[in-house]
């Protein structure tokens, strides 16, 4: 591994490639906030790939590719006299050493879900209205479901068991049946949001995270479908002429 000065040294050669590229780059100088906005959400789910597939090599690229978004930021930031890389650097440094008392204060923790609450409770402390105001408002449904559920939890707004959670799940699942059988489609849409909180819920006490184990389970989809896809092919057909009991066949050879 590297040694702490060489670090130091290949972040700052990072600084003056991008005040070199902001001068020089056609492209580099028309960038703004906006612009980068979508590039830098399309960035961070290309290292989530990476995460799941548990590419090394793929998330040290993806890894650097989000590194120069955040230091294209603050160089737009330097320009308008709002902020630097500086600024962006000891603000996060403030607020790691505020938040975590049990390392640089008098405060003791016994475990990872009291760090937690303490986190929660500071966050309040600083000016905050809710726990929730940190849940951004984009984010996609189903993660956003996970993260207010966690911080609900922060603060000691949770089930005590899996059990008692699993029966809500069940509770769910009964209001959704019986909007269906009174054929109420907005009632119906209503439930089923509520059995998918309560299961995004479950999967939290089982500690699995309901974002990834759904996007494994898209990718074992994805591979599953393509294979009947090439088998048709290699046979000289195509899927849509396969009869649903070919396909399902087919499906079984896949998952083997």
């Amino acid at each position: 591994m590297n040694s702490k000065a060489s670090k130091l040294e290949a972040f700052g050669r990072l600084l003056e490639v991008m005040d070199e590229l902001r001068e020089k780059c056609p492209w580099d100088q028309k960038q703004t906030f906006e612009t980068l906005r979508h590039l830098t959400i399309e960035e961070t789910y290309e290292l989530g790939d990476a995460i799941l597939n548990k590419d090394l090599n793929e998330i040290k690229k993806e890894l650097g590719d989000l590194l120069l978004h955040i230091v294209f930021y603050a160089k737009l930031g330097s320009e308008e006299d709002a902020f630097d890389i500086a600024d962006v650097t000891n603000d996060i440094i403030e607020k790691l050493i505020y938040r975590h008392p049990h390392i640089y204060g008098e405060v003791s923790v016994s475990d990872a879900d009291e760090v937690k609450k303490n986190w929660e409770a500071l966050k309040l402390s600083e000016g905050k209205q809710s726990v929730l105001e940190g849940v951004p408002q984009g984010l996609p449904a189903l993660i956003k479901a996970q993260r207010m559920q966690e911080k609900a939890a922060g603060v000691g707004f949770d089930w005590n068991t899996k059990e008692q959670v699993w029966n809500k799940y069940l509770e769910e699942l009964a209001e959704l049946d019986e909007a269906m059988v009174q054929g109420d489609s907005e009632a119906m849409e209503a439930e089923f949001g509520d059995v998918l909180f309560s299961l995004i819920n479950y999967a939290r006490f089982l500690k699995i995270n309901p974002e990834s184990a759904l996007e494994r389970t898209n990718q074992k989809f994805i591979q599953r479908f393509q294979f009947i896809e090439s088998q048709a092919k290699e046979k000289g057909s195509s899927i849509e002429k396969l009869s649903l009991d070919e396909m399902e066949a087919l499906w079984q050879q896949a998952k083997n």
